[in-house]
This record gives structure tokens, sequence and C-alpha cells, in this order.
């Protein structure tokens, strides 16, 4: 009880649609709800600022093109002009990771990018779809990854199994570092903004402290969406150009 009515209440799924299949839960929740929703948003955004395209753009035209370039530029710059091919992954991975940490700044919303299972899963797919990238395109080749050119052979006893266990831990790293940091946010401004209950006639104090974190918080939102990203672009470097 004590947990639901702190602050980590807020990362509580409580299912809305229960769905069981045999002894499967597939209940619709509102983590799901809410990634639908970033999915809904994100498409309506896309559609609204480009179904009336002019020489001239809108404000929301303005605003769908500069997510274009500067994604676009993202890949170029780390991935090479090979990695525009998987420019949509790219791009659909940046808006769904952003839009899912800025719904979450919302008050009484959900942050589906604080939960580990949500974010492994992401990374899941980066590291297989870049692994496979790799395969296919450099067959036994994809090995050389886990040798850099140009290092002495005796010290390839070493240096391979640090490169594989490097290579390895890429999901972990990359889906715990966004979970952590989404996680602990919302969890600080749970707890100051508990202090503004306590504090009655002084409750300004932490109500200031937190307007002040929400914004450094929607620095991290941003933030965070970007690192994501730009580390997909330089797996994806790696997997195309093996160095």
């Amino acid at each position: 009880m004590a947990a639901e009515a702190g602050p980590l209440a807020q990362f509580a799924i409580k299912p809305l649609i229960p769905i069981h299949i045999g002894s499967i839960n597939a209940s619709y929740t509102n983590s799901a709800a809410f990634m639908t929703l970033a999915v809904v948003l994100v498409s309506a955004l896309i559609l609204f600022s480009t179904r009336s395209a002019s020489l001239v753009p809108s404000r929301w035209q303005s605003v769908s093109e500069l997510a274009y370039e500067f994604i676009a530029n993202m890949v170029r710059d780390n991935a090479g002009q090979e990695g525009m091919q998987y420019f949509p992954f790219v791009f659909t991975l940046f808006t769904f990771v952003l839009m899912g940490n800025l719904l979450g700044l919302i008050p009484y919303a959900f942050t589906f990018t604080s939960h580990i299972i949500v974010t492994f899963a992401l990374a899941a797919v980066i590291f297989i779809g870049v692994t496979l990238i790799g395969i296919v395109r450099h067959g036994i080749g994809f090995l050389k990854l886990f040798a850099p050119h140009g290092v002495p052979i005796w010290l390839l006893p070493l240096l391979v199994p640090i490169e594989l266990l490097s290579y390895c831990i890429r999901p972990f790293t990359l889906s715990f570092r966004l979970f952590i940091n989404m996680m602990v946010g919302h969890m600080l401004l749970a707890i100051v903004a508990g202090f503004a209950v306590t504090f009655g006639i002084f409750a300004i104090f932490p109500v200031a402290v937190d307007a002040a974190l929400i914004l450094l918080e929607l620095l991290v939102a941003c933030l965070q969406a970007f690192v994501f990203t730009i580390l997909t672009c330089i797996y994806l470097h790696d997997a195309l150009h093996l160095h």
C-alpha cells in the first residue's frame, strides 16, 4: 500500500482491458495505451503537417521538416550515406521515444519509457537488427568487428573477448540508460511534490523546485531520445562499415 501511495505509484502498470489467452495475461494496460497514444500523436503530427505541403512551409510543416533534417543529418553523420536506407526506422524510433518521454511530463500521465521491459525490447530489436544487417552484408567477415585492423596477433586472445563482451552488453547499456534517467527524474518530481503537501504555507519552495525540475526533465527527455537514437546510428555504422 505504501508503494501504491508513494513515488512508485506512478510506475504501476494497470490493466484497462483484461485479456487472458490461456495462462497468458495479454491485457491492454495503461502502458500500452500511452504507447498507442504516442504513435497516434506522432502519426497525426506528420500527416497534418504534410497534407498540404507548400514551397513556403507553414509552422507545422516547418516542425516536421526540421525533425526530418535533424534525424537525416544524424544518420548521415554517424552511419554514412549508406545508413540512409534505414532512415525510416531511425526516424520512427526517435519520435516514438521522444513522444513517450514528453507524454510522461504531463501530470497523471504514464511514462512507458521508465519501464525496463519497454526500453530493453526497443534495444533488443536494435541489437538483433544491426547484427543481422552486419552478417547479411559481410557474412563471416562480420567477425572482423571484434578484431580491429592493425592490432598485433598476440593481443587478439585478449582483445577479442573484450570486444565481444562490449558488443553483447550494448542492449543492456542502451536500455538501462533511458530507463534509469526517466525513472529517477519522475521519482524526484513526485518526492519534491510530496513535500509541498506537508510544508503548508512554505509549500512555495518545493513547488518552485518542482517547476525547475520539470524544465530539467524536459531537457532530459529530449536529450535521452537523442542519445538513444545516436547510439543506434553508431551501432548501425559498425554493422555497415566494421570500424
